[in-house]
Order: C-alpha cells, then structure tokens, then sequence
C-alpha cells in the first residue's frame, strides 16, 4: 500500500514541475533559475516545494551556497533529463510534422492520371524523403467506390464526383486522342473523321473507364455506331494491342506521349476530346500535413513543369478552400466547385 501511494504521487509531476528542477540542478540557484524561466523567486520556491512532497524525500540540500541534488534528487534529475529530453524530441517531430515534412499521406488516381502523377511525387519524395506516399490506381468507378468508403486523402479524377463535400481544382489538361499503328493506313489522310473509322476495330477499356465513357458519350452526341470493339482493360495493354496492329483506340495524349515507336496519333476530325484531371478532396476530412505540403508543391510546379497556369491558379483556390474549411469558414470558391463545372458526374 505504501508503495501504491508513492506511486500515485508520482504520477503527480508534470513537466513544468521537472523542468524548473533541472534548471535548479544545473544553475545551483532558485534566482537564477527564476530569472532563466521568467518566474518568480517564490514561485520557483513553492514549486521545488512541490516536488518534495510529491517525492516524499528530500531533493535538494545547500552546498557552498549553491543548491546540489541529494541522492533521491540525483535520479529525479536524470529522469528530468530523459523525459524533458524525449519531449524536445517529440515537439521538434510534431514542428516537422505540422509543416508537412514529415507524415504520411494517401492518394487515389484513375488509371490514365498514373502516366502524369509520379512526374510531381518523384520529386516532391526527393524534397521530402520523410513523408510517406501510397498510391492507389484503378478506373474512375474503382478509385469512386474508394471515395465513398473516405479510404485516401486526396483523389484524381477526370470527372470528379459531385457532392456536397467535395472540393475539386481542375489541375491538369488530359486530351483524349485517336490512336493507330504506326504505319496506320489513315496516318496523314486530311480531313479525316469518325464516319471513315467506324468499320475499324476499336480497341476500348472496360466499363467503369472515364476514358470508355467520355469517348461513348461522344459517339452517341453524334450519332455513329461502331462496328466492331473488343474490351481491353489496360491502358498499356491497349497502347501494345494498337502497335500489333489489332485495332485504334482512343486514349490519353500522355499515354501516347510515354510510348515507344508504334503508336500515333490520327488528325481526327472533333478531336482531342477535351478534358482535366482534378485534384478531389472531402470538405469535412482534415487532410494530413504532408498531403497540404503535397498540394501546395503542386502549386508551385504546374507553371513550369506542364505549362499549367490555370492549374496552377486553381489548386491555389483549392488550398485557399481547405484552410477555410480548417478555420470554419462557410467561403465557397466558385472555380473549384465540381457541381459549377458542367462536367458530367458519370453516375
């Protein structure tokens, strides 16, 4: 029982109370040490008072005229130092944490956007060797049943959901183009259009795909049937399919741009189809510093790296959002409000 009570007294110290200890060990003196924490000389008395009926054995005694620890006030003093110690390390983590250096963060992208993503997160890992990045890839249906499930943090999306909760910035130009062999009979034919191609195979990713989607709802705007299709579910694996010569497709200009000798582009007439890719996050979730960090990298590298100033301008608004979210304010900037952008949900 008596050690169960100088247990529970113990667990009385706070850090404040240790911490004017250690500074009394080390300046041998409660007016310096008042001086040196911007404290009273009673009150550096009274909490060194403290102690010694929290320790229950005397911590301190008078030596020379200075204050010197006693054995019991030895170990106090190297506890001081391991737990005051561990707490400058904890808060010198939690300042690196808060600004976004270290941490970790998760991020969900549709198919297409993984030919363009790890241009921005390869360097951003190497500013930030400390931060952690999962990625998850999937089509835009797989990567919508993630966002319901609140299972990332930040998503891409060429058709971003729309919801209330969501905040979504237009970051990056993601034109979808016609492609064919490269020695495609249809290479250079001026004028060409979709009513001359629609006996051709094409070559379409599975359903669930924006890309699938955008391109069929095209078709259907201007009434053509396709012939023949054969489903393929795999970008890459379309991209090889069209160099073998099984088919065209339609797929991302930074698919095409990434690939080998084998693939172009064919000068379809209506074509790119336009489209962007959007950062999308939630309203109500508190996104991880790093992935602040993220977004704000982001920002900073569309102008030069993608010749983006407009995506650069709308995840600016996008931060600006979150931090109002962050401080409570009810401000909704148009521009980065998916319901305002015209864009079919897909749903």
């Amino acid at each position: 029982m008596i050690i169960y009570g100088v247990a529970m007294k113990v667990r009385q110290l706070t850090f404040r109370l240790l911490q004017v200890y250690a500074d009394v060990v080390r300046t041998g003196s409660l007016t310096a040490t008042a001086n040196r924490l911007h404290l009273t000389q009673p009150t550096v008395s009274q909490q060194l008072k403290r102690l010694r009926e929290i320790v229950g054995e005397p911590i301190v005694r008078h030596e020379e005229g200075r204050l010197v620890p006693t054995e019991v006030g030895q170990a106090l003093y190297q506890l001081s130092q391991d737990l005051l110690s561990r707490a400058d390390v904890f808060s010198q983590y939690l300042e690196e944490y808060n600004r976004g250096g270290r941490g970790h963060f998760s991020i969900g992208l549709v198919n297409t956007a993984q030919y363009v993503l790890p241009r921005l997160l390869g360097p951003f890992g190497q500013a930030n060797p400390q931060v952690d990045v999962t990625v998850e890839i999937g089509n835009r249906q797989q990567m919508l049943n993630r966002f319901e499930r609140h299972e990332d943090d930040i998503y891409v999306f060429s058709h971003p959901p729309i919801d209330d909760d969501v905040l979504a910035a237009p970051f990056l130009s993601n034109p979808l183009v016609v492609v064919g062999p490269q020695h495609c009979r249809w290479a250079g034919v001026e004028g060409l259009s979709m009513d001359a191609l629609k006996e051709e195979r094409f070559l379409l990713r599975e359903p669930g795909s924006a890309t699938r989607h955008t391109f069929e709802a095209w078709l259907y705007s201007a009434g053509i049937e396709l012939r023949s299709t054969q489903q393929i579910a795999s970008n890459e694996a379309i991209r090889l399919a069209v160099a073998s010569n099984m088919g065209l497709a339609v797929l991302s200009r930074h698919v095409v741009a990434d690939s080998p000798n084998g693939v172009q582009e064919l000068p379809l007439q209506g074509f790119p189809l336009k489209s962007r890719w959007h950062f999308v996050v939630r309203r109500q979730r508190r996104l991880p510093p790093a992935a602040i960090r993220f977004l704000s990298y982001v920002q900073a590298s569309l102008a030069q790296a993608f010749d983006e100033p407009e995506g650069e301008m709308a995840v600016a608004e996008l931060l600006q959002a979150l931090e109002t979210e962050r401080l409570g304010i009810d401000l909704k900037p148009a521009s980065i409000i998916p319901v305002e952008s015209g864009l079919d949900p897909m749903r």
